[in-house]
């Protein structure tokens, strides 16, 4: 009965994990949920299992998981502020951003495995360019003003997404290390 019971644990565990990634990789906060069913885990697997997860593994994951936050937000505010963007085309870029990772999502690109994946960063970088884009137009900005901004808020959300995408590849990571290495 136990070994019943611990494969399943084990096999939600992963399950979560790679929901959690796909989750970071839409901007949503992935992070967050690995980080607190690895604490779940933690605190209902007893020690005495051989796939287990220590409180150490969850405080480092935790931290990593506040750096993925940062890099995410850095990213995307020093792209928008940079280039002179109001708090408009920032908040109508990530409502870009969030629209383009949904539609990026369920058009996808034909390339096996990662075509989903790079379709929902890209659809998330060109909904931020059209929401700030959009946000600058409404308050009255000049045309190339505009498009510096939603210039600006591509490469912030891309390169922020893409942080914290792979912030969350080494925390999966680390936890299945922890798993595996007992």
């Amino acid at each position: 009965m136990d070994y019943i019971i611990s494969t399943i644990a084990v096999i939600s565990m992963v399950l979560i994990l790679a929901a959690g990634w796909l989750l970071a990789v839409f901007s949503l906060p992935g992070t967050w949920l690995i980080v607190i069913v690895a604490g779940v885990y933690s605190f209902f697997v007893p020690d005495t299992w051989r796939i287990d997860v220590g409180w150490g593994v969850v405080s480092v994951v935790f931290g990593l998981a506040v750096l993925g936050e940062v890099i995410e937000a850095l990213a995307g505010m020093l792209g928008a502020s940079h280039a002179g963007g109001s708090k408009r085309s920032a908040f109508l870029a990530l409502l870009g951003s969030l629209g383009g990772a949904l539609l990026g999502g369920m058009l996808g690109l034909p390339i096996p495995l990662i075509g989903p994946v790079v379709a929902v960063v890209l659809g998330a970088a060109i909904g931020a360019t059209a929401g700030a884009v959009i946000g600058e137009q409404w308050k009255g900005s000049a045309t190339a003003q505009s498009w510096k901004v939603g210039k600006a808020a591509f490469w912030g959300r891309l390169l922020g997404t893409l942080g914290k995408v792979v912030v969350a590849s080494i925390i999966v990571a680390i936890i299945l290390m922890s798993m595996m290495l007992k």
